[in-house]
């Protein structure tokens, strides 16, 4: 609760600066052309978490717990989109992601039952699929706005929905589990809205500054005890728009009350962006 409290602190703070921003700052920096950008890309993550579904329709008996990184092995489907504008040093963008991912396991035993290991004589074939979206919401400030280097500000919200069903059949002498048979399902799924704060940008190099080093950090709490996101990589500027690779990586911890307790997404990103 510490660490929750902490980031809710930094999150109105941030917030608090970004408000405190003179009006005349506001009314000089909205003299600029508008300018838009749509940006498509492919993020390859590898995912982990641990999620405590119950054995029992609904709710009852004991958790069967589970490391998606144990199971997942499949990406059945993704949208993935950013779309921005800004004017001045005023912006706003939206990211969207829908994720389809799941995989199955023979003779597994990576999982828990009411929080004991299987026994020794018993392993399961494991099935697990999860669906959901991933939207982030920031308003920005650019600070710094140099030829080889930008800094921008940034406040907003990122909703995480997320829906995770699992099915098992154990193969063995099950009798010392609290389970009502061999074979079982459960789904469980969490709406997490949280507030976030971060910064990003760019620095550029090269004879026409055409190459350059796009950076992202942010940071915030809510439904969640915490959420964080980095990016980092390189990118080379056309006079259409930008291609870019970076590497990205977004961690959720829920708390241990939740049913989803964690998640990790973790792996390089490619993307195309459009301006005009």
């Amino acid at each position: 609760m510490t660490t929750r409290r902490a980031a809710l602190t930094t999150v109105w703070a941030a917030c608090g600066a970004l408000a405190a921003i003179p009006a005349t700052a506001l009314a000089e920096d909205s003299q600029g052309e508008w300018q838009w950008g749509l940006t498509v890309y492919a993020w390859l993550p590898s995912l982990s978490g641990d999620t405590s579904f119950p054995s029992l329709p609904g709710g009852g008996g004991p958790s069967v717990d589970v490391s998606g990184s144990d199971i997942l092995n499949a990406l059945n489907f993704t949208f993935m989109g950013v779309a921005d504008v800004r004017k001045g040093r005023w912006g706003v963008a939206t990211d969207v992601i829908y994720l389809d991912l799941g995989g199955s396991k023979s003779n597994t035993r990576n999982l828990t039952v009411g929080g004991n290991e299987l026994p020794a004589s018993v392993t399961a074939n494991a099935s697990l699929d999860i669906t959901g979206w991933l939207w982030t919401t920031v308003g920005e400030y650019r600070v710094v706005d140099q030829p080889d280097y930008s800094l921008d500000l940034l406040a907003g919200a990122r909703l995480l929905n997320l829906s995770e069903t699992l099915k098992w059949h154990l193969n063995g002498d099950i009798s010392s589990l609290p389970l009502p048979g061999h074979d079982g399902h459960s789904e469980v799924s969490d709406n997490v809205w949280d507030g976030i704060v971060g910064v990003k940008g760019r620095a550029t190099f090269g004879a026409e500054r055409a190459w350059f080093v796009p950076y992202y950090l942010d940071i915030g709490a809510g439904n969640s005890d915490l959420t964080w996101q980095a990016m980092a990589g390189i990118g080379y500027a056309y006079h259409w728009g930008e291609v870019t690779g970076v590497w990205r990586h977004l961690d959720y911890d829920l708390g241990s009350k939740t049913p989803i307790q964690s998640l990790t997404l973790n792996g390089p990103a490619i993307g195309v962006t459009f301006r005009f």
